[in-house]
């Protein structure tokens, strides 16, 4: 028996295109997500087509980004699958793990797609590490200026204001106040 699955992100996109890819695989029972993101599989059309999986059944979908963003959940799942001994079939990427070669597709497009990643990450912090050398300051942006800083020190040390009401004073919180002070003093010890 052949489950299909169809997901689209957001409430104004349509899943047309992959009920009609479904149909044309020959899917018997199609179960859909719609409005939800790839990055969780924690979803109820998703768990309602995994339930239905049954040993020697296929799950199709149209594309292999409609099951999940996450590229070591989905390789959890095709070992989830390959272990209740369901196969998998993705129409567009034309993976399918009934056969020896489909398998090997899947895991090298998944070795891949992770060395993709940890470069992009690599590529990242090589950027923050060129910006911070070239004086950049990197973050968000400080509550409070150096000068309104000194005055919310002020009015605490010498004319005794209590934190909360200068936090207030600067429309921050007292929390944030206090770290920012305590910041400020360490940085002017040093």
């Amino acid at each position: 028996m052949k489950i299909g699955y169809a997901r689209v992100s957001t409430e104004d996109q349509k899943m047309d295109l992959q009920l009609t890819a479904l149909e044309k695989a020959g899917c018997d029972q199609i179960f859909s997500d719609h409005g939800l993101s790839g990055k969780s599989f924690d979803r109820p059309g998703l768990k309602a087509a995994l339930e239905a999986l049954k040993p020697g059944d296929k799950l199709v979908v149209w594309r292999l980004d409609r099951l999940g963003r996450s590229l070591i959940k989905l390789v959890q799942l095709m070992d989830e699958l390959g272990k209740r001994q369901i196969e998998f079939h993705s129409l567009m990427e034309n993976i399918d793990t009934s056969s020896s070669g489909g398998r090997l597709v899947f895991h090298m497009m998944a070795a891949l797609s992770e060395f993709e990643r940890a470069l992009i990450s690599e590529r990242t912090r090589a950027g923050m590490e060129a910006a911070r050398q070239r004086g950049r300051k990197l973050g968000r942006r400080p509550s409070l200026t150096p000068d309104q800083l000194h005055e919310a020190a002020l009015s605490i040390s010498r004319k005794g204001e209590k934190v909360l009401a200068v936090a207030k004073h600067f429309d921050v919180t007292s929390r944030s106040l206090r770290r920012m002070l305590l910041l400020a003093s360490s940085n002017q010890t040093v």
